[in-house]
């Protein structure tokens, strides 16, 4: 899946708009290599044709000549001295397309520049769907777990090891730089997300990262894990909805387990 990176590589449009110029360019040669064949054609025509005749062979026989086709008509002597050189003239300019054209669009910047164009077009259509932050072995499990449950499912995430592997699962991304993380969430499209799960291993951040998209969004729901009852304390002072505290779960799941063997035990 696609990647849209925050921190926008600022060569790729440059490359892109290089290209886009040295296209015109060269089209420009091409058209004005057909123009003069075109009229040196007609005036070394030395039938008694038409001049709408003359025009529309000359015009035939440029655009054969750009196009490499190789469909002429008849040529007299002086005509075909000036093709020769026409036909070298179509050679420097094929040579210069291919040399200044060929490799610009082939970067990583300027496919990092295309990626972001095709995940603006979807982020700008992007609703009622969950964010999950962080990418690390919990929020890949419940990335995977709501998709599978049929949810739409975007990752923001602070590192593109991350970001890589989480394209890698079939997810969309947003990534951008640990500092300004708040760019990140703000195109998250949090305004029409349905829920944000904050996943990352650092409580600081979850905890930043919670106040932050409840100034964004007032109402949108924020699942959360903390370490203790005071960090969960923090946490819904700070907007979220839901604060999973992890050793209780697995305390608890460990006690009933060893409950249940106890109690099997004759």
């Amino acid at each position: 899946m696609w990647i849209f990176r925050v921190d926008e590589p600022r060569l790729g449009g440059i490359r892109i708009r290089e290209w886009h110029r040295r296209a015109r360019h060269t089209v420009g040669l091409l058209f004005l290599l057909l123009g003069g064949a075109a009229t040196g054609l007609v005036l070394l025509d030395q039938t008694n044709a038409s001049f709408p005749t003359k025009v529309f062979a000359a015009l035939w026989d440029g655009v054969n000549l750009v196009s490499t086709l190789g469909d002429f008509t008849e040529f007299n002597q002086p005509q075909k001295i000036f093709m020769l050189l026409a036909m070298f003239a179509t050679l420097l300019i094929g040579g210069f397309a291919v040399s200044r054209l060929t490799g610009m669009l082939s970067g990583d910047d300027v496919m990092a520049y295309r990626e972001n164009r095709v995940m603006e077009g979807k982020l700008a259509h992007l609703a009622n769907h969950v964010v999950v932050v962080g990418f690390h072995s919990l929020g890949e499990l419940v990335a995977n777990s709501l998709r599978q449950a049929g949810q739409t499912v975007l990752i923001l995430v602070g590192d593109q090891d991350q970001a890589n592997r989480a394209a890698d699962r079939g997810h969309m991304v947003v990534l951008g730089s640990p500092g300004a993380f708040d760019d990140v969430l703000k195109g998250a499209r949090l305004d029409s997300a349905k829920a944000l799960v904050v996943t990352t291993p650092d409580s600081n951040n979850n905890l930043a990262i919670t106040l932050l998209a409840h100034t964004l969004n007032a109402s949108l729901t924020i699942v959360v894990p903390g370490e203790n009852p005071l960090r969960k304390g923090l946490l819904e002072s700070a907007g979220a909805s839901g604060v999973v505290i992890v050793d209780e779960i697995v305390a608890n799941a460990l006690v009933g387990k060893l409950t249940a063997r106890v109690e099997e035990a004759p």
